[in-house]
């Protein structure tokens, strides 16, 4: 009997946009790249789009920035997208699950994204945004961009994940250089993302297939993501309890409708299971 990989029964494909979009799909790739995924750079600035690692680049808006960049005017980045839009639909064609990742504040990211999760949810897909909102010291006026740029993705995704850059601050060191801060950005999206891919392409001792993470992530809304890392004799519930009160929630889960838990250990128990749910 022919084996079939996870890869041709789901296929997810995971899109940056803009620089600091293109800066986290190459980080994921970096280390240890996450399986059964596609890679897709979306970008204004060609220069940026070429140092980009992913398996497609689609350089966006040359006409209108000169391939220079969008600067921090959304409304060119929209414009771009719109006019690439059948070479953005060719590359999402197919796809059952695709994940927008972007830094908002800016004009690539923040413009183009609302119209790729647009294309992607109405091919069939289940569309996830995952973004990150600037640094206080950044200034209003890339806050004030974040927060329209928000507004506009609300309505085109199923789920969205927002982290907020200021909160890292919480988990990382006083003296940590700042482009060891934006790594470790990076790599909370990327646990976020790959979280969500290794429930759909894992075995696990509990089956959890794509029909029941769609189930959960149709037109879930607003997304919360919690990560966290227990040891000893309670560890289960001290890596839970890390991952529920994570300084990265925005919000407080209670009232959440629905829950994706992704646990594992060394020789992990089914009474640690059962404490954690």
């Amino acid at each position: 009997m022919q084996k079939i990989s996870p890869k041709e029964l789901v296929k997810i494909k995971v899109v940056g946009v803009g620089g600091c979009g293109g800066n986290i799909i190459s980080r994921m790739q970096s280390k240890e790249k996450i399986r059964y995924v596609d890679f897709i750079a979306v970008n204004t600035d060609l220069q940026d789009l070429e140092n980009t690692i992913a398996r497609y680049k689609i350089g966006i808006g040359k006409e209108l920035t000169g391939g220079l960049g969008a600067g921090m005017n959304p409304e060119i980045g929209k414009e771009a997208a719109l006019q690439a839009q059948e070479k953005i639909q060719r590359v999402l064609e197919g796809a059952d699950m695709v994940f927008v990742t972007a830094g908002l504040g800016g004009g690539t990211g923040t413009g183009a994204s609302p119209v790729i999760c647009e294309i992607a949810k109405k091919l069939g897909a289940l569309t996830v945004g995952v973004v990150t909102r600037p640094f206080s010291f950044e200034g209003s006026q890339r806050e004030r961009i974040a927060s329209e740029g928000l507004n506009q993705l609300k309505n085109k995704v199923d789920a969205l994940i927002v982290i907020r850059n200021d909160n890292i601050f919480s988990l990382i060191d006083k003296d940590t250089p700042l482009l060891k801060a934006f790594e470790a950005i990076d790599e909370i999206l990327k646990q976020a993302v790959e979280g969500i891919v290794d429930l759909i392409v894992k075995p696990g001792i509990v089956n959890v297939d794509f029909a029941d993470v769609r189930l959960i992530m149709k037109n879930a809304g607003s997304a919360l993501v919690g990560i966290g890392i227990g040891e000893g004799e309670d560890r289960a519930l001290e890596a839970a309890k890390k991952a529920v009160e994570s300084p990265l929630l925005e919000t407080s889960i209670n009232g959440a409708r629905g829950v994706l838990l992704n646990i594992g250990g060394r020789n992990l128990k089914m009474q640690e299971i059962q404490e954690v749910a």
